[in-house]
């Protein structure tokens, strides 16, 4: 059948344009080959990566400050080349069709990073309805539904809201994240949380200001465990 509708509907690589590649349903190998996977040694809480040579798990500076609320965050790739680009075009570019390619990164690096974990729920990262009306989805519910799929964990989009609207991140400094998104995120309790264990996702971690929050919104009504798992690391 795709074989059949590829030929009506020809599939582009999002990276460099070439039909009908293989690797992915819109990534082709080639454009794989030079992204950059988010590879050891990183912090074991946030899972951001380090230069240089670390033999053993270490905690970075940040988070032996100021350990964060959720159990540990890992990241499929950096925010650049291909990756980049298919979650720009998710999310500003409204081209769901690259949803199924982005949630295969994410269970690849959850089968990679947290092979022993089951989740309980699936959670995206919640968008003030505002935004989500002029945008018409929430990137990270997409990809949480195709990442639930897989795990066979449900998604569950509305145990997180986002009671005020906040700024975009892109521009601001670490301190200025955090002061943000503070107590912008609330636990709506629709589900019992006690002792469950959650899976947090969203499209791009940067500083972690965002996921902390919801994380501390999580374990605030109960949750046992809230791990995050994002398709980049800006």
């Amino acid at each position: 059948m795709k074989s059949f509708l590829d030929i009506f509907f020809p599939r582009c690589c999002v990276g460099c344009g070439i039909t009908s590649p293989e690797t992915f349903r819109y990534i082709c190998w080639e454009c794989w080959a030079d992204a950059s996977p988010v590879e050891a040694p990183f912090c074991n809480l946030c899972g951001d990566p380090v230069a240089g040579a670390v033999d053993h798990d270490f905690i970075c500076y940040s988070c032996s400050s100021e350990k964060p609320a959720y159990d540990g965050a890992r990241s499929a790739a950096r925010y650049d080349g291909v990756v980049g680009e298919a979650l720009r075009q998710l999310k500003y570019g409204k081209a769901l069709w690259l949803a199924p390619d982005l949630a295969e990164l994410l269970h690849n690096c959850l089968a990679a990073e947290y092979p022993a974990h089951r989740f309980d729920y699936v959670v995206p990262v919640p968008l003030h309805h505002l935004r989500r009306r002029d945008r018409g989805y929430n990137q990270a519910a997409v990809l949480a539904h195709a990442l639930g799929r897989r795990i066979g964990s449900p998604s569950m989009p509305g145990l997180l809201k986002r009671i005020r609207p906040t700024a975009t991140q892109t521009n601001l400094t670490a301190k200025e994240r955090l002061s943000n998104v503070g107590n912008a995120f609330q636990y709506k309790k629709r589900k019992r949380l006690a002792g469950r264990r959650i899976l947090l996702v969203d499209d791009v971690m940067t500083t972690g200001a965002t996921v902390n929050v919801c994380a501390k919104a999580l374990k605030k009504g109960g949750a046992a465990s809230v791990h995050v798992i994002t398709v980049a690391r800006g």
